[in-house]
C-alpha cells in the first residue's frame, strides 16, 4: 500500500512537472505575461491538488529544467532566486487554501492576493535589487531582467491564481475520486 502511493505522487509530480515544460515550449512565444501565466496556474494546481513535497520539488526542478531547455531564466546565478520565489508562491497556497473548502471564494481571494505579492515582491528583490548589482551586469542586461522580474511577475502571479481558482472547485473533486480509487 504505501509503495502504491510512492509510484502515485512520483507519477502525479512528473505529469505537472511535464506540464510545466510542456508550457514552456508552446507558449513562450506568446510572451512572458502568457508564458508565466500558464506556469503560474500549474504551481496553484499542483500545490493544492499535490501538497507540500511535490510543489517542493515542482518548484525547485522547474527554472533548472527550463534553463537546461533553454527556455529561461537567461542567467543561471538567479536560478535559486526562481526557485524559491515559486516554492513561496506555492506554500501560500499551500497554506492558505490546502485541502480546505469550507470558505472557499473568501480563501481563494486572499491566496491569489498574497501569493502574487509575495512572488512578486521575492524574484524583485531578489533578482532587481540584490542579484542584478552584484553581478555587475551590463546596463541593456540589467534592463532587461529588471523589467521582466518587476510588475510582470505580479500579473502573472495574479492571474495564474485567478484562472486556478475558477479550475480548482471540479479539479478537487476529480482528484478526490481518483485519490478514493487508488487507495482500494
Amino acid at each position: 500500500m504505501k509503495n502504491n502511493k510512492h509510484v502515485l505522487w512520483i507519477t502525479r509530480t512528473a505529469i505537472f512537472l511535464a506540464l510545466l515544460v510542456i508550457s514552456q515550449a508552446v507558449f513562450r512565444p506568446l510572451g512572458q505575461y502568457v508564458l508565466g501565466t500558464a506556469n503560474n496556474l500549474i504551481f496553484v494546481v499542483a500545490a493544492v491538488l499535490l501538497g507540500l513535497s511535490s510543489s517542493a520539488v515542482i518548484s525547485v526542478l522547474s527554472p533548472l529544467l527550463a534553463f537546461f531547455l533553454g527556455f529561461g531564466p537567461a542567467l543561471p546565478q538567479i536560478i535559486p532566486i526562481v526557485m524559491l520565489g515559486n516554492f513561496a508562491f506555492s506554500l501560500i497556497w499551500i497554506l492558505i487554501v490546502g485541502k480546505k473548502s469550507d470558505k472557499q471564494a473568501l480563501r481563494f481571494g486572499f491566496a491569489i492576493a498574497l501569493a502574487a505579492v509575495t512572488k512578486f515582491l521575492f524574484l524583485w528583490v531578489g533578482v532587481v535589487l540584490i542579484a542584478i548589482p552584484l553581478l555587475a551586469l551590463p546596463e541593456k542586461q540589467a534592463l532587461v531582467l529588471s523589467a521582466a522580474f518587476s510588475y510582470p511577475q505580479l500579473i502573472t502571479a495574479a492571474a495564474g491564481s485567478f484562472i486556478a481558482s475558477l479550475i480548482l472547485p471540479p479539479l478537487r473533486r476529480v482528484f478526490k475520486n481518483s485519490l478514493d480509487k487508488a487507495s482500494m
